[in-house]
């Protein structure tokens, strides 16, 4: 199949896939803000500055992404961007709103760690599907896939790690173990399913 015969993302296929790809995610944060897990990326320095000042996650969140929209606009264009926009504004609405929609009486701390994890990953793998993501390391993750072929998801573990390290500083070491291991299911949602050849469809 050549690149004329890519059959291209509706306008209406894009809109519903950043509604779904931004629910999942924030219902993937909802279990962590649960177990007060560290999850990585722009997400997970709001988490962190969130846990530590006791300000909401959403604004603060909006607040981390406004530094990477250069970078989105110059090397990844003004499509990707204002639908990057959209998710981020999305998912900071879900996000602050999925707390009131859903109730937690118990949950174990591994659970909400893989599993918050996984959905976290199957959103952002939605997103990326549809030329968008979450903003932040989210940006810059692509365009080092794109332009250079370092998967994404690799260097989103490299920089979740290094996250997760620095969240020592706030929360208990066993929390932050259980976050290491969501962060490694979230990755390797994306590394094993977002790469060249295993999906066709463009927006």
């Amino acid at each position: 199949m050549t690149s004329g015969d890519v059959e291209r993302h509706s306008l209406i296929e894009d809109v519903m896939a950043l509604l779904w790809g931004t629910a999942v995610v924030s219902l993937g944060l909802a279990f962590y803000q649960h177990a007060m897990l560290m999850t990585g990326s722009s997400a997970g320095i709001a988490l962190l500055i969130s846990y530590a000042t006791g300000y909401g996650f959403g604004i603060i969140f909006f607040i981390i992404n406004l530094p990477f929209w250069y970078l989105a606009v110059k090397k990844m264009g003004w499509p990707f961007t204002i639908r990057t926009f959209v998710a981020v504004a999305l998912f900071s609405v879900f996000s602050r709103l999925a707390p009131s929609w859903i109730h937690f009486e118990d949950i174990q701390p591994i659970y909400a760690a893989i599993m918050g994890g996984g959905l976290m990953g199957l959103g952002l793998l939605i997103l990326f599907r549809h030329r968008a993501g979450l903003g932040g390391f989210n940006v810059l993750a692509l365009y080092l896939q794109d332009n250079h072929g370092i998967r994404a998801g690799y260097f989103q573990l490299a920089v979740d790690l290094t996250i997760l390290a620095v969240s020592f500083l706030v929360l208990d070491w066993h929390q932050v173990l259980l976050s290491v291991a969501g962060a490694v299911a979230l990755n390797l949602v994306i590394a094993i399913n977002h790469r060249k050849g295993r999906y066709v469809g463009m927006s």
